[in-house]
Parts: C-alpha cells; structure tokens; sequence
C-alpha cells in the first residue's frame, strides 16, 4: 500500500514537471489583453519613428519648374508638370551649407546689400513668396563677383559641369554696380543650374538667402526611378552628359 501510494506521488510529481498548469478564463484574458498591448505599443513606436524620418530626415519634395535643368527636371513637361516632374528626399535637420549644395527656400523676402554691405529688405518689392529650389554657390564671408558670364568667388573662377548647356550667367538687377559683394553672415549667394530660365540671389525679388528661409538640403532624387541619383554631390558632376 506505501509503495502504492509512493507511485502515486511521484506520477503526480511528473505531471506537475511535465505540464503547464490550465488557465483560468481570466488569466486567460489577462494574457490575451498584454498581448494587444506590446503589439500596440511597438507598432506606434514604429510608426512615431516613421513619422520623424519622413519628415527631418527625409522629406519628399516634387520639384516644379525648370531652374535646376539639367540636373533636376530634365524631363519636365510644362503642361503636365505633375506627373514628369522629379522627386525627391531633403533633410531638414543637422546639416550645415556648402558650396554646391542643392537646398529647397522659402522666399518670403528678399534681402539686397546698401552701399556699405549691410543687409535690408527692400521697399515695395514682393518676393516670390514660394518655395524655390537652388544651388548655394557661396556662403557667409566668401566674395562674389558675376563676370563676362563667370562667376567669380574668392577670387577664382568656378568650375561648373553642372550648370545648363548654353546658359549665361549674369546679374538680374539684384547686385548690379555693387560687384564684387562680400557675404554677410547667417547668408548664402544661390542660382539656378538654368542659369537662362532661374530667379535666384541675381534678382532683385530674391537676392542673399537667410540661413532661417532655408527648409532643407537635397539628399537623394528618388523618382522617376530610373533616374534614382544621389544629390549631394551633383556640383562635381555634368548633368548634361
């Protein structure tokens, strides 16, 4: 009878070890409710991080217009601008500008140069009062002159494959007399690679750009996308080739 009873507790003592005891229909529930709660809780922290890449790290962009033909709306259709236009990803945080960098603008004022090189907005002259994409070809502290349709900066000649086949590259009433212009800090001197078909720091409705009327930089042209290209050396390379 002891040996009996001593088998007995010992298969019971396997069956504890070797089985999960039931739940209870509210452990149950318990456990289901934990369950919803980490999927919920990793989807929206999947998405808060998806929402802040596209929106500082990679913000899309369509480009309208033909000021940065060729390197930018090579194919672009007036008529039908949506649907040719190229796109593309800008970054809006931690970056700090260069020559030759591609940068997305919020012209909602112009800024010229008095005669003494300090920097005002003029009188009843309307900016564009739009977003406008272009090259920053010098910054703060740097010297720019516009030349027999070169442009001069510190001194030398730029070297720009870049810039549109035929284009000319002469003030357009921004600067005109004052050349040679010394950049004043917290701005930059931007054009168009359409040098013939860009309103940019040479007009008068634009001139210098803030360091604050700046959205952001132009990483990487993501459509059409076969003509997936990274941006940020583009001044190093001939669009028209």
């Amino acid at each position: 009878m002891e040996n009996k009873d001593q088998n007995t507790e010992n298969t019971e003592q396997e069956l504890d070890n070797g089985e999960e005891k039931a739940l209870t229909p509210e452990e149950k529930k318990a456990a289901l409710i934990k369950d919803v709660i980490d999927i919920a809780e990793s989807t929206i922290i999947t998405v808060f991080f998806i929402v802040l890449l596209f929106t500082y790290v990679l913000h899309p962009v369509n480009i309208v217009g033909q000021s940065m033909v060729p390197t930018l709306n090579k194919n672009y259709n007036a008529v039908d601008g949506e649907s040719t236009s190229d796109k593309i990803f800008m970054n809006t945080i931690f970056f700090k500008l260069n020559y030759g960098d591609i940068v997305i603008i919020d012209n909602d004022e112009p800024h010229l140069l008095d005669e003494s090189g300090n920097v005002y907005v003029p009188q009843g002259i309307s900016a564009l009062k739009e977003c406008i994409i272009k090259r920053v070809i010098a910054t703060e502290g740097q010297t720019v002159e516009l030349k027999d349709s070169q442009v001069i900066v510190d001194g030398k000649v730029l070297d720009e494959p870049y810039i549109n086949a035929g284009s000319t590259t002469y003030d357009l009433g921004a600067f005109e007399g004052q050349y040679p212009i010394t950049i004043p800090e917290g701005y930059c001197f931007v054009m168009g690679d359409n040098r013939n078909r860009s309103t940019d720091s040479r007009a008068v409705n634009v001139g210098l750009i803030s360091e604050d009327q700046i959205y952001g930089k132009a990483i990487v042209r993501y459509s059409p996308l076969k003509d997936f290209h990274i941006l940020t050396e583009t001044w190093k390379e001939s669009a028209n080739d």
